[in-house]
């Protein structure tokens, strides 16, 4: 037997999206499986429940739900299809176009959008929906929409198969030190479902996640007949002084001393795995990068596979000289300007 998913919630046709989340929430904890241990006729309320509140929580289907009724929540309806039999609702006579025959009409079964006929076709009492049913899609089996179970269709179309909605996606937000992203942890994660019940878990955060990625955690949804919905985690990642993120390669700016700029020399570096000597050529200008191979960020999913580091060279000029360092620096811009001349000359 066919149920008005408005009736299943308590509601009127009217009814709003506040109103509908309020009485799902009500009735879900009242028939909640979690309170009615061995209880299958709670636990089958519960399955109504959430059907109903799939439909109607979601204004695309609520609003298909409301004219066409179960036949609209079909995902191979056609609603243009569907206005042009719409002339099937002049039962005068039938409609002569139609390869199926004509058929009568009397009060009795429910149209998607509540009013109630009864149909006669082919001399056997059915409601308009099943006629349409069987007009584009050659009738559900035993096993379809009706009962919410699973099941298949054939049709003009091929053969499909059907699956009874499953509970809906959460989202929610893990925050992550630029660390724990970049090495990959584990959190532990609260967040509300449905009910306005509190949840807790833990799950493993890869390695190389960045901003915007989703981590998936299945089942850990919103309840449904045919299995839980998945909750999704939205990475937001926090930024670390001295390091800037692009892709899977960092940045690093390191300064160095104004002799080893000109001399060339060995300095250390700062990098995500700890610290690395690297050598400087003499004549190193400021702004000049050093490439690290593999000592960036991991892929997500390929921890093994690692980014670049580059470190970025910059110049540190003495504030403070003593009138030794002075005279000695005036006496080595001499000799550069010396030898530019002789170049000149020569």
């Amino acid at each position: 037997m066919k149920k008005d998913y408005y009736e299943v919630l308590g509601l009127s046709r009217s009814a709003g999206q506040d109103e509908i989340k309020k009485a799902y929430r009500k009735l879900a904890k009242k028939y909640h499986p979690d309170t009615n241990k061995n209880n299958p006729a709670a636990e089958e309320k519960f399955k109504e429940i959430s059907i109903a509140y799939e439909v109607l929580s979601d204004e695309k289907k609520k609003s298909l739900y409301d004219k066409y009724g179960e036949m609209g929540l079909n995902p191979n309806f056609d609603p243009e299809e569907y206005e042009k039999y719409s002339r099937f609702r002049d039962f005068s006579g039938g409609y002569s176009g139609s390869p199926y025959g004509g058929f009568s009409h009397g009060e009795g079964a429910p149209f998607g959008n509540g009013s109630y006929r009864e149909v006669h076709f082919g001399g056997q009492g059915q409601d308009f929906q099943d006629i349409l049913d069987q007009i584009f899609h050659g009738g559900f089996s035993a096993g379809g929409p009706k009962s919410a179970g699973s099941g298949s269709r054939s049709g003009p179309g091929g053969s499909y198969s059907y699956a009874p909605p499953k509970g809906k996606d959460y989202t929610t937000r893990i925050n992550l030190t630029f660390d724990e992203a970049v090495h990959g942890c584990k959190k532990t994660i609260r967040f509300k479902d449905d009910l306005g019940q509190m949840q807790t878990i833990e799950v493993n955060v890869p390695a190389g996640i960045d901003t915007g990625k989703k981590i998936r955690v299945k089942g850990k949804g919103g309840q449904g007949h045919s299995g839980n919905g998945d909750l999704y985690l939205e990475a937001q990642v926090d930024s670390r002084e001295g390091y800037e993120r692009k892709g899977n390669d960092v940045y690093v700016t390191v300064n160095i001393p104004f002799a080893t700029a000109v001399l060339g020399g060995e300095i250390v570096v700062p990098t995500l795995y700890g610290q690395v000597k690297c050598k400087v050529k003499a004549g190193t200008q400021s702004g000049s990068k050093i490439r690290l191979r593999g000592k960036g960020i991991p892929h997500m999913g390929h921890p093994d596979k690692k980014g670049d580091q580059y470190t970025v060279i910059s110049i540190d000029v003495p504030r403070n000289l003593s009138e030794e360092s002075r005279q000695k620096l005036k006496e080595f811009e001499e000799s550069l300007n010396r030898g530019k001349r002789h170049r000149e000359v020569s």
